[in-house]
């Protein structure tokens, strides 16, 4: 027994965090020792603000100089490798580098494994990155070095003997570092002792320390890069000086020198965080041993972490968030809209300054800033509606979102001179004019004429009886025999739920009356609202005629496995003037959603692109290209298109396929079961009997139903008897006769290339017969002297290395979304087949398209019935 609890105690110490905990005791020792002196704490804010703006100033532009010191020293570690590496990319991956060591273990180190995508644009292969990421930490801790010892050493003869104890470790520290460094690095370049322990025990690494030890490193190069770096700790010590300086209290440069280094000392070696609590206390004490108060180190201690940590942080932050600003962009007009609603009805609510009334009664009457107050509230509930069909990118909805901005800025100067309110209507208003170009979608012509029509018979349905309802009700339920005019202006208040200060209901019966007037404004103007925004839907039908002309395109240059089904019966056509050209799509979501690219002559594909995008602007659509070809992506530059891979096209090459050898054995016993169990397989030639497609429909609608899967079109078709009278099909029959699964062959497009679309199966079927179509298939195909099968696209796979923030999503997404987890089984059954794969992208206009595509997407793969 006491051996099993030995055991598991030794297990759990092995598997416990170390590093992790390590870093939490020392944030809550840090945590204890500011609790404690939080006295002194509350003493330094006073000298903070008493600090010399100029001197703290001067500190930021340091900071400035201490971000290009260390880009600088990226930059010259890549050109020591033979790298051009620019200044803009070196100063992108310190700020992004350094933001992440903050969070990671060993940040300091770990960090420089980290390849943002200015590395990967730059072409550099990641052993390149390595050995320049390693020559940048090699001169960090050099200069470190070069820089620490006669500091250390004059700082302990500055000290008492009874406080240089520090100094004396800090020089052994140094030595140690300096003495194992260079060990090491021999050690692994000469192959020697380390190097060969690794090789024992880590045979794996062995590869990637050969090529890291192996650059030809350019001296020269190497120490501009060491220059840099020392450069960058003189900024550490001018940082602790300045903050001195800037506090009014004695400034020491032997001082500033010694806290640096222990600080620097102390992040070095911190497991996480990047020292976070032990360089803050590490810092105060060694300023207490040159005699500065507790305050006074403290408050020089919040100034540097302030000029080195902090702001070099917050910088990392905007490096990141820079990369997301279009995002930003088309999001913020919504939230900032959505916002302002929220706002101009809080606003409302709560009671104004009475100052300012004071003030705005000297220019406006009463009356006029109650009418405002109520616009305010009636504009709010209005913003909070169309903030949401911004999103849809709706034309409507941004012209309605700018009047209602204008409104709110307008209503909140008049309420009471709330010039808060006032600048955020403004900066709303800034931004919407800014992004105008965004907002292509239109509103259904159709519903905006159907609002306009009811908006304005209920006025006048309502003004009517408003107007004979004041004139003739009795002068009892308000107190008052209105005239005419009055009756006319108070029902158009009421209509307009304008405030009205002249109307005073004395019974029951008046109240109910405005009541009425006011809910069928509120009706009339909400409905209006809607109609205005409601989006454009295109009715998607082609006849025949215009099919017959993409089907001669086809024939033409037609290149693609996919181009049959850019004549299938979903979709929609677009002609060029200018070229022989079609571009096939359907229209969902406010997208005009094109499978593939253009049907054309190569050399006109890029200009055929750019008159289709014009063309979806007029129509106030936003543009998608599915499925489109790695090698295809060029001809989209000009549009300027983001890109997501969506997958991999598996391509058997036939004459490599053969049921030969151990990798085969398993295809070749689950067609020899077949076969032994009176399993057949058939290809019948088109045109087919009635009594034939009637079987393929059995199996068909059992393969829906067991599988629970449903028809799905654009880049594949549904079971449709018409087209498959006239392809080849492929079955399986049982020892009866009985089809349990098929295949059709489609025309392909693409020369000596063979392909198939639908492959459904029975639910009693047995497992080899998917195998078996694709065999026979393999041999129909070499029959009619092709050299490839095109067995279709697996969604979601072959993300190994993902190129932008959207892949990083997907490819850590798709394995835990348990319905892509199926496209793992068709992957492996392709895998069987297929020869290389190829790449498919989604290409697409903005970031924030890929919140709507889905959707859209969805609804261009559903039938058309």
């Amino acid at each position: 027994m006491a051996t099993s609890l030995q055991n598991k105690l030794r297990t759990f110490f092995q598997r416990a965090p170390k590093k992790e905990l390590l870093a939490i005791l020392v944030l809550l020792l840090a945590i204890v020792f500011f609790r404690s002196e939080r006295k002194e704490l509350s003493t330094i804010l006073p000298q903070i603000h008493k600090a010399n703006p100029w001197l703290v100033i001067a500190g930021l532009g340091m900071t400035i100089v201490y971000i290009l010191f260390q880009s600088g020293i990226y930059r010259k570690s890549f050109a020591s490798i033979g790298l051009r590496f620019s200044w803009a990319r070196s100063i992108l991956l310190f700020l992004k580098r350094n933001f992440i060591s903050v969070f990671l273990p060993a940040g300091s180190i770990s960090a420089l494994a980290y390849a943002p995508s200015q590395i990967r644009k730059a072409g550099f292969s990641k052993t390149q990155v390595y050995q320049a990421s390693a020559l940048f930490g090699f001169a960090g801790l050099l200069t470190v070095v070069l820089a620490g010892l006669p500091i250390i050493i004059l700082s302990a003869l500055s000290l008492k003997h009874s406080q240089s104890g520090y100094a004396m470790a800090g020089i052994a520290i140094m030595i140690l570092l300096v003495a194992t460094l260079a060990w090491a690095t021999r050690s692994f370049a000469q192959k020697g002792m380390l190097y060969r322990f690794f090789s024992r025990k880590f045979p794996a690494t062995i590869p990637f320390l050969d090529d890291l030890f192996s650059a030809n490193v350019n001296k020269k190069q190497f120490g501009g890069a060491v220059l840099y770096s020392m450069g960058v700790e003189l900024c550490g010590i001018l940082h602790i000086w300045l903050a001195m300086q800037a506090l009014g209290i004695h400034a020491s440069l032997i001082a500033a020198a010694s806290a640096y280094i222990a600080a620097v000392l102390m992040m070095v070696v911190s497991p996480f965080l990047r020292g976070l609590g032990a360089v803050e206390i590490s810092l105060v004490y060694i300023l207490q041993q040159f005699g500065y108060s507790l305050e006074q180190s403290l408050a020089v201690m919040v100034l540097y972490r302030l000029f080195e940590f902090w702001l070099p942080l917050l910088a990392g932050i905007i490096a990141f968030a820079w990369k997301g600003r279009k995002l930003f962009l088309r999001m913020a007009p919504a939230l900032l809209t959505f916002t302002l609603g929220m706002i101009n009805i809080v606003s409302v609510v709560l009671p104004p300054v009475r100052s300012r009334l004071h003030i705005l009664h000297q220019y406006l009457p009463v009356r006029a800033m109650h009418a405002s107050n109520l616009l305010v509230l009636y504009i709010g509930l209005g913003l909070l509606i169309t903030a949401a069909f911004l999103l849809r990118g709706l034309r409507s909805a941004w012209l309605i979102a700018v009047g209602l901005s204008f409104l709110s800025l307008v209503g909140h100067v008049t309420k009471a001179l709330d010039y808060e309110e006032a600048i955020i209507a403004a900066i709303t208003l800034l931004i919407l004019l800014t992004t105008s170009g965004q907002y292509r979608s239109r509103s259904s012509y159709k519903w905006i004429r159907t609002g306009l029509q009811t908006a304005l018979l209920s006025m006048s349905a309502v003004l009517l009886f408003g107007f004979l309802s004041f004139y003739f009700v009795d002068q009892r339920h308000f107190g008052v025999d209105f005239t005419w005019r009055q009756s006319l202006l108070h029902t158009l208040n009421s209509f307009l739920l304008v405030e009205d200060s002249g109307l005073h209901p004395v019974t029951r019966f008046g109240h109910e009356f405005i009541a009425i007037i006011r809910i069928a404004g509120f009706l009339t103007w909400a409905f209006l609202l809607l109609t205005l925004i409601i989006p454009y839907t295109k009715r998607q039908k082609t006849s025949e005629s215009i099919r017959q002309r993409a089907r001669f395109l086809l024939s033409q240059y037609g290149n693609s496995a996919m181009d049959y089904f850019k004549v299938y019966k979903d979709k929609l056509y677009f002609f060029s003037d200018l070229q022989e050209a079609f571009i096939a799509y359907r229209i969902a979501g406010g997208f005009a959603v094109v499978l593939e690219e253009p049907v054309c002559a190569e050399e006109h594909k890029t200009a055929v692109l750019q008159e289709f995008d014009q063309h979806c602007k007029k129509m106030g659509l936003k543009t998608a290209f599915y499925r489109v070809n790695e090698d295809s992506i060029s001809y989209f530059r000009e549009l300027k298109k983001k890109k997501l891979m969506i997958g991999q096209e598996g391509i058997l090459e036939l004459a490599k396929f053969s049921l030969e050898g151990r990798d085969k054995k398993s295809l070749r016993n689950g067609l020899n079961n077949l076969q032994k169990k009176g399993f057949t397989m058939a290809v019948h030639a088109a045109p087919h009997t009635p009594d034939l497609v009637q079987q393929l429909r059995r199996v068909s609608d059992n393969w829906l139903q067991f599988f629970t899967r449903e028809e799905m079109i654009f880049a594949q078709g549904m079971f449709d008897e018409k087209e498959l009278m006239l392809q080849d099909i492929i079955t399986v029959s049982d020892a009866e006769g009985r089809i349990v699964a098929f295949l059709n062959i489609i025309p392909d497009y693409a020369e000596e290339e063979c392909t198939y679309d639908l492959i459904r199966k029975t639910g009693d079927a047995p497992a080899a017969a998917a195998d078996a179509l694709i065999l026979q298939l393999i041999e129909y195909a070499r029959g009619k002297g092709k050299l490839f099968i095109n067995l279709g696209m697996v969604p979601l796979t072959g993300l190994s290395q993902p190129d932008n923030t959207a892949e990083q999503i997907l490819k850590m997404v798709s394995p835990r979304v348990r319905r892509f987890r199926r496209y793992d089984g068709l992957r492996e059954f392709k895998e069987k087949y297929a020869t290389f794969w190829e790449n498919k992208y989604l290409l697409y206009e903005h970031d924030f398209d890929l919140f709507q595509l889905p959707n859209a997407l969805r609804k261009v793969m559903r039938p058309v019935h």
